[in-house]
């Protein structure tokens, strides 16, 4: 029994530096903010400013219109969060069914298009996108999920649906339920870990991406965080509280969606 407490002792330990480790910067970030507009950054670590205020989290939303930045990066990253699931879950249901030679092909293609840098589509995906008029829309930033966003994304789903006991979707087909509907009523359900996954590996890539609204967008009205974060910068590059507060603000959304599915996923696995 002693021999036990001792591992545990220095994983809860161990647990502990690295959760303290991730957080620190965090906390430094949220004191950062609470100073006074237009004081330096502090030269040693300060665990909260002398006078702590909110007034920079007020200040950001008088200088830009940061209330639409918000609400257009949500609309942004839950609809590409919601095709993402669907595009990439289907895509990976339909590989898991193929016979052996043309999964290892799909597969291959996959690693291929994985290797393959992002930049590499940005001027043909731009001359595209402007040829069907999509460009200054969130259509265009929501695009790559039709598509499933990630071919990292398809191969969760592909592997997670492999590792289905194929009798399953065979019962279902016998009972006489359709492709969608054992997708949707028995491959799904069973893909929760894998869909709690994706969701949040996809919910950030639409939430911090600002290369695409950067390249796409033309209208302020449809700026998100990340684009409102460069003009905040420009307007004022040595407010250092301000730009905290900013990032306080853009930051804290990933953290609750990240808790919330981390907690489900925990809260499934328990049961």
């Amino acid at each position: 029994m002693k021999t036990n407490v001792l591992p545990r002792l220095v994983t809860h330990l161990l647990s502990m530096t690295l959760t303290g480790l991730f957080l620190l910067p965090l906390w430094w970030m949220f004191s950062a903010s609470l100073r006074t507009p237009g004081l330096p950054l502090p030269r040693e670590l300060e665990w909260l400013p002398a006078a702590p205020t909110f007034v920079n989290y007020l200040r950001i939303f008088e200088i830009l219109p940061f209330g639409k930045y918000l609400l257009n990066s949500f609309v942004v990253a839950f609809s590409g969060v919601f095709l993402t699931l669907l595009t990439a879950s289907w895509a990976g249901f339909g590989m898991s069914l193929l016979e052996k030679r043309a999964r290892l092909r799909l597969l291959i293609l996959s690693a291929i298009l994985q290797m393959i840098p992002v930049t590499a589509f940005w001027l043909t995906r731009f001359l595209l996108f402007a040829k069907l008029g999509i460009t200054n829309s969130h259509f265009a930033l929501i695009a790559p999920a039709w598509m499933g966003t990630s071919p990292l994304f398809i191969l969760l789903f592909y592997w997670t649906f492999r590792r289905t006991d194929r009798a399953v979707f065979e019962s279902a087909e016998l009972d006489g339920a359709s492709l969608l509907q054992t997708w949707w009523q028995i491959a799904m359900p069973l893909a929760r870990p894998a869909l709690m996954a994706v969701g949040m590996l996809a919910f950030l890539f639409y939430w911090n991406d600002f290369i695409n609204p950067l390249l796409y967008l033309r209208s302020q009205t449809l700026y998100t965080l990340p684009v409102g974060l460069l003009q905040l910068q420009e307007m004022d590059k040595t407010n250092w509280s301000l730009l905290m507060a900013a990032s306080v603000v853009v930051t804290i959304p990933a953290l609750i969606v990240f808790s919330v599915l981390q907690r489900s996923l925990l809260s499934w696995d328990s049961e």
